[in-house]
């Protein structure tokens, strides 16, 4: 008698994260009502708030996601609010 045969199991796919395509306003504190729209042909990413109509549109490449929009604008935001403390500063120490 032989041996049973031993059955193969196939790899399993590994599923892929999905991002987010909506996200939290900077001014409004609104939960999803940031939008972002990637236009590849332009290399133009257009982000809007649906609440207060804050709008930012910064360039990407081919591998962009909506997400390195938002943190581009999030990194833009904390980069203007830096420079106006440093400003304020220089005022107030003359």
């Amino acid at each position: 008698m032989g041996k049973r045969k031993s059955t193969t199991r196939k790899p399993q796919k590994k599923l892929k994260q999905k991002l987010d395509k909506s996200f939290a306003c900077l001014f409004c504190n609104h939960e999803g009502t940031v939008s972002v729209k990637l236009n590849h042909e332009d290399k133009v990413g257009d982000l809007s708030c649906t609440a207060c109509g804050v709008t930012f549109q910064n360039k990407i490449n081919a591998l962009s996601e909506a997400v390195d929009v938002y943190s581009d604008w999030v990194d833009a935001c904390e980069a203007a609010n830096k420079k106006a403390a440093l400003e304020d500063d220089d005022e107030f120490d003359d």
